[in-house]
C-alpha cells in the first residue's frame, strides 16, 4: 500500500526541503524537537500527522513490515540529513520510521528488500 506521510500529513507537492533540526526523530515525537525547512518554517506538525496516518493504516491493514525511503525526514531507516541543509547524512531515523518501530512494525529502506522479505518470511513461520 503506497503512502507518503508528508503528503498525507498536509504538505504540498512539490514542497520545500525539510530536515530534523538538531535532534532525533524521537525528540520530535516527544514534542521536544522540530522539523524545519531551510527558510526556518516549523513543519513538525505535518510530519507528526503523516506519521500517525501511516501508523493508522498499518494497524487497519495489519501491516507488520514497511519499506520506506532512506534519507527522508519521515521515512529514513538508518540515515537522515544533519539538519543544517549541508547535504551531510548522519545516523538516524525519520519520524514515521520511529513511530512505526515503537509500535512493533519492522521498517526497512528501499535498499533492504531482501532483508524485508526474509523478515516477512520469518514472521509468517512465527505466526503459524
Amino acid at each position: 500500500m503506497p503512502v507518503c506521510p508528508e503528503v498525507t500529513g498536509g504538505l504540498p507537492v512539490p514542497r520545500p526541503a525539510a530536515e530534523i533540526h538538531a535532534c532525533s526523530a524521537d525528540d520530535v515525537l516527544a514534542g521536544t524537537g522540530l522539523v524545519m525547512t531551510e527558510d526556518d518554517e516549523d513543519v513538525s506538525r505535518y510530519f507528526l500527522c503523516g506519521a500517525q496516518h501511516a501508523l493508522g493504516l498499518c494497524r487497519q491493514h495489519n501491516i507488520r513490515i514497511a519499506i520506506l525511503k532512506e534519507n527522508s525526514p519521515s521515512c529514513a531507516s538508518s540515515h537522515v540529513y544533519n539538519g543544517h541543509f549541508s547535504g551531510k547524512l548522519i545516523p538516524g531515523a525519520g519520524i514515521t520510521t520511529s513511530l512505526l518501530r515503537h509500535s512493533g512494525i519492522h521498517v526497512f529502506s528501499e535498499h533492504e528488500i531482501v532483508a524485508a522479505a526474509e523478515q516477512l518470511e520469518s514472521d509468517s513461520f512465527a505466526i503459524s
